[in-house]
């Protein structure tokens, strides 16, 4: 897919905004009767799609490495607290 049908700064825009992004996009070619006319909206809707996805990952895996640090911090104080 051509790079220049989507915006510059696609990947500075949160998941909310990418999401309604494809919401629009499904509703056009919802309304598009000529298959021609529909197939760079659905390759853009595939891009979005892919930049989604990959921001999802990376939101999951930070959330991941925060979830973890504070069940360590947890664990650590909840020992320091049975020394005492």
């Amino acid at each position: 897919m051509n790079e220049k049908n989507l915006p510059d700064d696609i990947n500075l825009k949160t998941l909310n905004e990418l999401t309604e992004m494809v919401n629009k996009i499904i509703e056009n070619l919802e309304n598009e009767k000529d298959l021609e006319k529909s197939i760079n909206e659905y390759q853009k809707l595939l891009k979005l799609n892919n930049i989604i996805e990959k921001k999802f990952q990376i939101n999951f895996k930070e959330i991941s490495e925060k979830t973890k640090l504070k069940i360590k911090d947890i664990a650590v104080n909840k020992n320091e607290r049975k020394i005492k």
